[in-house]
């Protein structure tokens, strides 16, 4: 260890400001619910998990695919539209609002995480920003969504990517720091053929 200054005094730390949007006593059963009744549900009971989730204030649209390993901080700071999927050990770190669109795809072990620290703050002070997801984007596996990040309606975010900064609509994305790549192309259904 050396013996340099440290830059933040944690016993400073202060986060009384902070509305996490439910008393202690309702978070603290959200927490035992999400331990207990959500992760073991099997598999096929996705209806169970998306009505525990809607009992608790999240706004979860008709179709909503989410598996028994997936994480709410607090789902009442969670918007997931029709269609869309939730995979396995997905973090959803709603200290701000997540906001998901419709046929989006959030792979497993995905981190979207709205809170941070300000780094000029010696009392290592508490930031927090929003997550919007547009509809038709799909987050590979294992990525990081940072604050106060938009992901554009049909963007694709390459496995393993760092997003920091907004990502653009129809884009295909990836690296760390993530980067605009390539158009996403919308193939064509396949044309039948009338039989006579």
């Amino acid at each position: 260890m050396t013996n340099d200054q440290s830059f933040v005094d944690l016993r400073k730390y202060d986060q009384s400001w902070f509305d996490r949007g439910r008393p202690g006593w309702y978070i603290l059963l959200w927490w035992f619910v999400q331990a207990i009744a959500f992760s073991l549900t099997p598999q096929p009971l996705n209806i169970l998990r998306c009505a525990l989730l809607r009992l608790f204030g999240a706004h979860i649209g008709k179709g909503v695919l989410i598996r028994p390993t997936a994480r709410f901080t607090y789902p009442w700071k969670v918007t997931i539209g029709n269609y869309s999927w939730i995979g396995d050990n997905v973090v959803l770190y709603s200290l701000d609002q997540i906001r998901i669109g419709e046929h989006c795809v959030i792979s497993q072990k995905s981190y979207l995480c709205t809170g941070s620290h300000d780094l000029q703050d010696p009392a290592f002070g508490l930031k927090t920003a929003s997550i919007t997801i547009d509809n038709g984007a799909w987050v590979a596996a294992d990525c990081f969504v940072g604050p106060g990040v938009q992901i554009g309606a049909n963007a694709v975010i390459g496995a393993r990517s760092s997003v920091f900064t907004n990502m653009p609509s129809g884009q295909v994305c990836w690296g760390s720091p993530c980067r605009p790549k390539t158009v996403r192309t919308k193939l064509d259904p396949p044309q039948t053929r009338d039989l006579i």
